[in-house]
């Protein structure tokens, strides 16, 4: 496959399947694999109390094994999940989470059912704008008029220096810079199944191009995201806590934001 033909979505669902089936753990990255999970989990969680009622009706669509889910059931939420790997969704019914196989593009659910619907997945395993138009047209189909969306994405600059920063240079490396930089397209040698790379700017419009209204995006872990990435989840509390106080601090700010691993964008539905 060459730079230009980029990923096709089947081979991108094998690869999802192959990889959260059994190469890795969702869970565990957000709670004991590095600094980072934690942080990215709680900063996650504190947007989403800042905008959803107490007693809310969610759709976590492509929540994984439930962690999220999990913690806004224990906050007094009825959630619903949907993941199109079987091992999460067994997992996240074993955890006491209404789940079943769903596919981001189709969901079984009637217009206007929940009140917040998070997709902190789908995005960045959709290669096409098509496809990943139409599943935020989803989203927005089964959320009420006045309800939140909370849709995620992996920043495109963070990934160019996971990939490129931390070793020698290649055949082949200019065509992909330019791939991931300018169109965000992942490069083909990366493990992890990524359909697609964002900027802040570019996810903003997306959500707005779908019709939600009063659009804000967030760095989520903030610009000492990556730091915690390498350093172990029971790290002094004082770094932890610097980087979450950094995170809240730069949340919003153009420029800055895309410098955390994963960004947030939060619409609401008109009406």
């Amino acid at each position: 496959m060459s730079v230009s033909d980029g990923p096709k979505q089947s081979e991108i669902d094998a690869r999802i399947q192959a990889y959260y089936g059994g190469i890795f753990d969702e869970n565990a990255r957000l709670s004991t694999r590095s600094a980072q999970g934690p942080l990215e989990f709680q900063r996650t969680q504190a947007l989403i109390a800042a905008t959803v009622h107490p007693d809310a009706r969610i759709l976590d669509i492509g929540g994984g094994a439930g962690a999220h889910a999990v913690a806004l059931q224990a906050a007094g939420h009825a959630v619903t999940l949907v993941d199109p790997v079987p091992q999460h969704v067994t997992a996240a019914q074993t955890a006491g989470v209404t789940a079943s196989i769903a596919d981001a593009r189709e969901l079984p659910f009637p217009d206007e059912s929940f009140d917040a619907t998070l997709m902190l997945g789908p995005l960045y395993h959709l290669a096409d704008a098509a496809d990943r138009a139409l599943a935020l047209q989803e989203a927005m189909r089964v959320t009420r008029p006045g309800g939140s969306v909370f849709a995620g994405a992996i920043s495109r600059y963070i990934a160019f220096g996971q990939v490129f920063l931390t070793r020698e240079r290649e055949s082949g490396d200019s065509d992909e810079w330019i791939a991931l930089l300018q169109d965000g397209r992942p490069s083909p040698r990366m493990r992890f199944p990524a359909g697609h790379f964002h900027t802040a700017e570019g996810l903003a419009q997306e959500i707005a191009t779908a019709g939600f209204v009063d659009v804000t995006v967030h760095g989520v872990e903030g610009p000492a995201g990556m730091l915690l990435e390498q350093l172990s989840a029971d790290t002094d509390p004082e770094t932890r806590a610097a980087a979450a106080h950094l995170a809240s601090v730069a949340s919003a700010m153009p420029g800055i934001r895309d410098f955390s691993g994963h960004l947030l964008a939060v619409g609401r539905v008109h009406g």
